[in-house]
Order: C-alpha cells, then structure tokens, then sequence
C-alpha cells in the first residue's frame, strides 16, 4: 500500500490521495497539461517521490501540494491528508446568488379577472 522508497505514478497519486475523483479523470488531466511536478507538465505515467510539489488545475482551482508519503491505493480521506502537505490558495469566496424574487399579487402584469374589472370601469365591457 505504501512506498515509501521509490515512487509513484502521479496520475494515481493524485488518485490515491483524492485530489481527483477518478484515475481516469487524473490521467485526462496529465494529459491535458493540468498536472504539473516540480514545475514542468507531466504525462500519467510521470514519476512522483516523496518532496516533490505536485501542482493540479481542477474543477476550476488550482491545488498545490508537497508530497510527503507515496501510495499507490486509495484510501480514506485521513489517511490521504497525511500523505500530503496542502499549500493551495484558499478557495475562491463563493457568489451568493440572489434569490428569484417573489412578486407580490397585483403586482406586474394584471390578471384575467383584474383586465375584466379594468375593463368594466373604463365602460368597454
């Protein structure tokens, strides 16, 4: 589970360490050039060792992380935090989106029964 000497594939890295929900989506990812180690874009197969600083662009973000222990299976997500020293930007500040306002009866375009009225008074109907 661990190899603690030699070194990981970065494409299951970032799996195992649940950067990346998928292995498929990690190794998408490399090959797109949104994976970087130590600076320079990489391929799936791209070696990682402990110390190395692993930069990945998803879902909109960029996460910077050192490597500090290498696994090879995925596993929970305390067990992952240990394997990796987190120092990504704090995440965006969400956009509070404003709620459909609720428009207030009468309001805005008048109703059948109201052009009826409407109509009444101006002596058309």
């Amino acid at each position: 589970m661990t190899g603690e000497q030699g070194s990981v594939r970065v494409d299951t890295w970032i799996w195992a360490v649940r950067l990346i929900k998928t292995r498929s989506m990690a190794a998408s990812a490399c090959r797109a050039g949104h994976v970087k180690v130590n600076g320079e874009r990489v391929k799936p197969a791209q070696a990682v060792k402990v110390g190395d600083e692993v930069r990945v662009w998803h879902a909109g973000r960029e996460r910077v992380v050192k490597a500090t222990r290498l696994i090879r299976k995925r596993v929970g997500a305390p067990t992952a935090a240990e394997c990796l020293i987190d120092n990504s930007p704090p995440p965006p500040p969400r956009v509070e989106v404003p709620a459909v306002p609720v428009r207030d009866r009468g309001a805005g375009r008048p109703t059948k029964r109201e052009r009826r009225e409407l109509d009444r008074l101006r002596g058309q109907g």
